[in-house]
C-alpha cells in the first residue's frame, strides 16, 4: 500500500505493531508526522517512548516502577533547595536532649537506642518510600489488571492478538502512571509532615525518630508560640511515638497488617475504566491522571472495608490517645502546651491537602477518629493504677485496650485496679481449658470424656501381646 493510501488507522496499528513488539527505539518520526488525528510531535513521542523503555526496564515482576514514583517524590521533595542549618540543627538537638529527659518522668517506656535526628523533605522520601510502596502495591495492582482487562476488550478485533501479546507492557503503563500519582502525593506530603511520626503510621525506620525543620517552621508560625516551647513539644511528642513502637515490638506489623488488609479490598471500577478506555486517546490522558487523583475509579467501600477501617481507625486511636496523654503529662512545665496540643489535635483530625489527596488515590483515611475518646479512656487509667501499669498494656497484644474499651474506660479501670490489688479474674472457658492441658489432662481423641463402648472391637495395638501397645507407665484413663 502507498504511503498516500494510508489511513491515520493504518498508521496508529503499524505504531502498536512497532511498539508491542520492542521496536520503540525504531519509530519512525515520519510516520508519527502523519498521525495529525493524535496532534503528536515527533520529536516528543520519541521521547516518550525512550522513557517507557526504561520504565519497562525498571518495573519489577508486578509492571509497578517504584522507581518511578521515588523520582517524582524526590523531584517535588527537592524543589525548593532548602537543607538543614547548623542553627536548627543544634536548636532541634537540644529540644530532643531536653525532651528525653522529661519523657523518662512520664512513660515507663525506655529511651531509643539511636539519637533522634533532622532530616530534609528529600531525607523523609528515602526514609519513608518502602513502607509507602508496601501500602499502596495492592491497590496499584488492581489498577494495573483493570487497566490491562478494560483496554483489552476495547481493541479493535484485528488487533487483539497484538493486544494479548502486549499484556505486560499495558500493566506497566498502568502500574507506572499510578506509581507517578503515588509519588506526587508523597513528595507533597513531604511538605507536611512536622515529625517522622506525623502521619500516625510507622513510617520512620524502627527506633529513629526526626523532625523536618523546613516544615517545623511553617507550622509554628500561625500559632503565636514560642519557638523553643513548639520545638520542645513537638521533639517530645515525636520521642514518645517512636519509643511506644520500638517497645511494643509487635505493634509496627499490627499495623501494617491491618492498612494492607483493607488496601487488598480496594478494587476499581471497571465499568468507569471500560468507558474511559473506549474513548481514550493516548496523547490526551489527562483524563485517567485526574480520575486516578480524584479517586474516581475507587468503587464505595464494602461492608468487609468498612469493618477493616473501623479497627485500623481503633488502633491508631489507641496509639495517638497514649502519645498524647504521656507528651501532655511530660509537657506540663511548658505554659504553651496546652495551645500547642489542641493545635496538633485538629491537625490530625483535619489533615493537610496531600493526605487527603492519598485518601483519594488509595481509598485510606488515616486520621483517628476517636483520638480524643482514646486519650480520654488513657488518662482514666493513668489516673487510676499510674505509668507503669499504663505501659504495661504495650507488652503482648493481648494485653493492649480494644475498642470496648475506649467505649467503657470503666470497666478497664476497674480490671486494671483489682488487678493490682491481686485478684484475678474469674476463669473462662478457655483458661479451664490451658488449665487442663498444662496440668496434663489430654483430652482423649473424638467426644471428650467420653467412655469407651465395652462391645466396640479393640483398636489395633491394644491386644494382649502386641508390642505397640501402651508401655507400663502409659497416663491414659484405664
Amino acid at each position: 500500500m502507498a504511503d498516500d493510501d494510508r489511513s491515520p488507522e493504518d498508521d496508529f496499528q503499524e505504531l502498536m505493531r512497532q511498539l508491542f513488539g520492542g521496536g520503540a527505539g525504531g519509530i519512525d518520526p515520519e510516520q508519527l508526522s502523519r498521525m495529525s488525528g493524535m496532534d503528536i510531535d515527533p520529536a516528543m513521542m520519541q521521547q516518550i517512548m525512550r522513557q517507557l523503555q526504561g520504565v519497562f526496564a525498571n518495573a519489577g515482576d508486578s509492571g509497578i516502577s517504584w522507581d518511578m514514583a521515588k523520582r517524582q517524590a524526590l523531584h517535588i521533595a527537592n524543589q525548593e533547595g532548602l537543607g538543614v542549618t547548623a542553627g536548627q540543627r543544634t536548636d532541634l538537638d537540644q529540644a530532643f536532649a531536653l525532651a528525653t529527659l522529661w519523657l523518662s518522668e512520664a512513660t515507663s517506656i525506655s529511651d531509643l537506642s539511636a539519637p533522634p535526628t533532622t532530616i530534609t523533605r528529600g531525607g523523609w522520601v528515602e526514609a519513608t518510600l518502602t513502607v509507602w510502596q508496601e501500602l499502596a502495591e495492592p491497590v496499584a495492582t488492581s489498577i494495573a489488571d483493570a487497566l490491562t482487562t478494560a483496554l483489552s476488550e476495547q481493541s479493535p478485533e484485528d488487533m487483539q492478538q497484538l493486544v494479548q501479546g502486549a499484556g505486560r507492557l499495558m500493566r506497566t503503563i498502568g502500574g507506572s502512571l499510578f506509581a507517578t500519582q503515588l509519588g506526587q502525593v508523597i513528595g507533597s506530603l513531604s511538605k507536611e509532615v512536622v515529625s517522622g511520626g506525623d502521619v500516625g503510621i510507622p513510617l520512620m525506620p524502627d527506633g529513629q525518630a526526626a523532625i523536618l525543620p523546613q516544615n517545623f517552621a511553617d507550622f509554628g508560625r500561625d500559632l503565636e508560640v514560642p519557638e523553643d516551647q513548639l520545638a520542645l513539644y513537638i521533639a517530645t511528642r515525636e520521642l514518645a511515638h517512636a519509643r511506644l513502637f520500638r517497645h511494643a515490638r509487635w505493634l509496627r506489623l499490627h499495623v501494617i497488617s491491618q492498612v494492607t488488609d483493607f488496601a487488598r479490598g480496594v478494587h476499581v471500577d471497571t465499568d468507569m475504566l471500560e468507558d474511559m478506555a473506549s474513548r481514550f486517546d493516548p496523547s490526551q490522558p489527562e483524563e485517567l491522571r485526574a480520575a486516578l487523583e480524584s479517586g474516581a475509579l475507587l468503587p464505595p467501600r464494602s461492608e468487609a472495608q468498612n469493618d477493616a477501617l473501623a479497627r485500623l481507625e481503633n488502633l491508631l486511636a489507641t496509639i495517638e490517645g497514649w502519645v498524647e496523654v504521656v507528651t501532655e503529662d511530660a509537657t506540663s512545665r511548658l505554659p504553651s502546651a496546652p495551645r500547642i496540643a489542641e493545635a496538633v489535635r485538629r491537625r490530625r483530625a483535619v489533615g493537610g491537602p496531600a493526605e487527603r489527596a492519598l485518601a483519594s488515590l488509595v481509598g485510606l483515611e488515616i486520621r483517628p477518629r476517636r483520638m480524643r475518646e482514646a486519650a480520654a479512656m488513657w488518662r482514666a487509667v493513668t489516673d487510676a493504677v499510674g505509668p507503669a501499669a499504663r505501659d504495661a498494656l504495650w507488652d503482648y497484644p493481648d494485653l493492649m485496650p480494644a475498642a470496648s474499651d475506649i467505649d467503657d474506660p470503666a470497666a478497664l479501670v476497674a480490671r486494671l485496679e483489682a488487678r493490682a490489688r491481686g485478684e484475678e479474674p474469674a476463669p473462662d472457658e478457655l483458661d479451664d481449658a490451658l488449665a487442663r492441658l498444662l496440668a496434663g489432662e489430654f483430652p482423649e481423641s473424638g467426644a471428650a470424656g467420653a467412655e469407651q463402648d465395652p462391645e466396640a472391637p479393640e483398636a489395633p495395638g491394644d491386644g494382649d501381646g502386641d508390642e505397640s501397645g501402651p508401655a507400663p507407665d502409659d497416663h491414659r484413663p484405664v
